[in-house]
């Protein structure tokens, strides 16, 4: 019988490394089963597994230079563990119709704009009184004035305080 990549077949395990497991196969011919091949999980120990002697199941996955490539895992359908569904009501993964049963979903309705935070009206009062170019130019340059000149003041005691007592030393 001439193997084949795919094939199923069973072997009896003939060697125990670090790093796999030697199957014996039909025809006197020997493959080899990697560590990460062996089971669905993470294996730390490979003997934890599989003995010398044992009759394994194995899959051909690859054939390279005389070299048989075999996988345990892949040979033996992977248990489905059951899902962790305490409330019993969710639907599987892909069942939309079951979903909410008996309620609808929805159509999207977006959120009304916010216009202020909370009932707060910002600036209620000048938003009512309708202003002139002129007006606005001259509350501007009003407001600026007394900023340069409370800077000014500012600059003036910060000054004073540095000197000292007027003659240069601190």
């Amino acid at each position: 019988m001439a193997i084949e990549v795919g094939m199923i077949l069973e072997g009896k395990v003939s060697g125990i490394t670090k790093f796999g497991a030697f199957v014996d196969l039909p025809d006197s011919q020997t493959g080899m089963v990697h560590i990460s091949e062996v089971a669905h999980t993470y294996i730390n120990e490979i003997g934890d597994y599989v003995k010398v002697g044992q009759t394994v199941k194995v899959k051909v996955l690859a054939l390279n230079n005389g070299k048989i490539s075999l996988s345990m895992k892949q040979a033996v359908p992977q248990e489905r563990k059951p899902r962790n569904n305490d409330r019993g009501d969710r639907p599987e993964r892909g069942d939309r119709n079951n979903r909410r049963q008996g309620t609808p979903r929805q159509p999207y309705k977006p959120a009304p704009p916010v216009k202020s935070p909370g009932n707060y009206e910002w600036q209620a009062s000048k938003k009512n009184i309708p202003t002139s170019f002129e007006d606005m130019m001259s509350k501007f340059k009003q407001t600026s004035e007394d900023k340069i000149s409370d800077l000014k003041r500012g600059g003036e005691s910060r000054s004073y305080s540095r000197r000292g007592n007027g003659n240069g030393r601190k």
